[in-house]
């Protein structure tokens, strides 16, 4: 075979450079979003930040600048009087613009009160004040430093306690085997045989430190305690009666509880560490220490028999032992950074009727820089004009997939209050089923782009902040041969439990039975996978004394 040349004619689909773009930026969170267009600005001269100008200078601008990406937000109200009305949405034109006075052609007056300020004369002056740094700029260290662990709040409380140098090493070994939690991970016996088969390196540190604070003139004797036993042995002479003192120490350190060995031990240590005069404290250790799994099985009466305690007794022990932490651990910042959540969408009620609004703080404000804009020439095609030439083309591109994605976001959160209009007005239980299909077909897009568009996305309502994705859920057949929500059976299993009796919790088959009589099929399996998802316990786990 030898090679040839052929040529072939066909059609094929590719995804052009705009539209990819388009796609980038309709799936980027409101946060993620601030970071492409700060990107944007970085790089592109053409763009720039729509700054608030005065309302008297607007009208002096020239015709020749490019128009903003979003001059004008559009606003859906719809009347909610009926669920299934079709009243025809309104359009509403919103500009927002701050009101400014003119220092320039405005009068000052000659003589102000001695109580007033400038600021509440004249707001919004557009003469530019110098001011400090603000509160966030201080802070600006320890926002960027990492947050303390519970490792490190060991380690600092730690190095503040006295202890000898044998204590010392034992210590360590024992907060290194805590874990997040603040339970210790190991045994006893455990550290002390580490502690043992890394005694000479240990010894060698010890002599090492002693050696560089005594050729500084340091006396040793007076930074350490005398060891318990007064011998001042090595690390090979550790007893495990040294250990469980020292880590009787460490359980004395914040949060408490910490270093507990289980369940029980880290209860236990935080009902001593009460006032002796708290109410019920002696028998809330007696129970916690002898019958935790009684009480971990909620079998109250096996309880109130072997301890001799009456109901109303009992329960006060209770409500004791739910104040403290099973967790202690917890109480310490973990490394995880909070993420905040901006809404995107605004939905609120005026006279009755539903408004639907894109967030103005979210909604991006570029347009092109003029200056630059005019210093492109058609004719030249040096460097530097084709270089300004195609960044003003992709400025362009920049601002239309913008403004196409708000007017996507605003049209398909539109459609979804529409559809669940009685959510708004009723809650959870009125939720109707919905899928990605439904809102394609009424806003003719395609399934992926809603996708897209209610990733990450939060919609701001009377009810609470959800994510777009929250309006979608799939749907049960009822007797009837309806339809009922996913969303709309969860809320009616939450409202169930929290109306059951205290010590007669209702089982799954029991709430199935319920959902039954209102004509919603729902299989046992079913309802156990849904009150876990809402993380709601078990029936056994769920009994209580009142």
């Amino acid at each position: 075979m030898k090679p040839t040349l052929q040529l072939k004619i066909g059609q094929s689909l590719t995804m052009t450079p705009q539209l990819q773009q388009a796609i980038k930026l309709l799936q980027l969170s409101s946060l993620d979003l601030e970071a492409e267009i700060q990107e944007a600005l970085d790089s592109n001269p053409m763009l720039e930040a729509e700054e608030v100008q005065p309302e008297n200078d607007t009208t002096s601008q020239s015709a020749s600048q490019e128009p903003e990406v979003n001059p004008s937000e559009p606003v859906i109200d719809f009347s909610s009087s009926t669920p299934n009305s079709n009243d025809e949405t309104n359009l509403q034109s919103q500009t927002q613009e701050d009101a400014t006075i003119n220092l320039e052609s405005g009068e000052i007056g000659q003589e102000l009160p001695v109580d007033s300020a400038w600021e509440d004369l004249y707001q919004g002056g557009s003469m530019p004040v110098s001011s400090g740094p603000s509160e966030d700029d201080y802070d600006l260290d320890s926002r960027n430093s990492p947050e303390e662990t519970l490792y490190d709040s060991l380690m600092w409380q730690l190095n503040l306690t006295p202890m000898s140098d044998i204590d010392q090493a034992i210590a360590l070994s024992i907060i290194e085997a805590i874990d997040e939690r603040g339970y210790l991970t190991t045994t006893l016996e455990d550290i002390r045989t580490g502690l043992l088969a890394q005694g000479d390196i240990i010894d060698d540190l010890f002599r090492l430190q002693e050696e560089e604070l005594t050729s500084l003139g340091i006396d040793i004797n007076s930074l350490s305690e005398p060891d318990d036993n007064g011998s001042g042995g090595g690390i090979n002479d550790i007893c495990i009666e040294e250990v469980i003192a020292v880590l009787n120490r460490i359980q004395q350190f914040d949060p408490p509880g910490v270093g507990a060995k289980d369940l029980g031990d880290c209860l236990l240590i935080q009902l001593k560490q009460l006032p002796a005069e708290t109410p019920c404290r002696e028998s809330a250790m007696k129970v916690v220490e002898h019958h935790i799994a009684l009480l971990g099985s909620r079998d109250f009466a096996a309880i109130m028999r072997k301890t001799k305690l009456s109901e109303a007794k009992l329960q006060e022990v209770i409500e004791l032992i739910q104040t403290l932490n099973p967790n202690p651990g917890a109480s310490i910042a973990s490394d995880s950074r909070t993420e905040y959540v901006v809404p995107e969408v605004i939905v609120t009620k005026d006279k009755g009727r539903w408004k639907v609004e894109l967030n103005p703080e979210t909604s991006p404000r570029l347009r092109i820089n003029s200056s630059y804009a005019s210093l492109i020439k058609r004719a030249d095609s040096s460097n530097d004009n084709t270089f300004l030439k195609n960044n003003l083309q992709e400025a362009r591109w920049f601002l239309k997939s913008l403004l196409s994605r708000s007017e996507t976001l605003l049209k398909v959160a539109t459609k979804i209050v529409e559809h669940q209009i009685e959510f708004f007005e009723e809650g959870e239980e009125a939720m109707k089923p919905l899928v990605l299909h439904d809102i394609a077909e009424a806003v003719e897009m395609h399934e992926s782009t809603i996708s897209r568009v209610t990733t990450q996305k939060y919609m701001h309502t009377p009810r609470g902040v959800f994510e777009l994705k929250f309006f979608f859920s799939s749907h049960v057949s009822t007797a009837s041969g309806g339809e009922c929500s996913s969303t709309a059976i969860r809320a009616i299993i939450k409202k169930l439990i929290a109306k059951e009796e205290p010590r007669k919790p209702l089982s799954d088959s029991k709430l199935a039975n319920l959902l039954a009589e209102k004509e919603i099929k729902v299989a046992r399996r079913t309802i156990a996978k849904y009150r876990e998802a809402m993380h709601i316990p078990p029936s056994n786990e769920r009994k209580r004394l009142v």
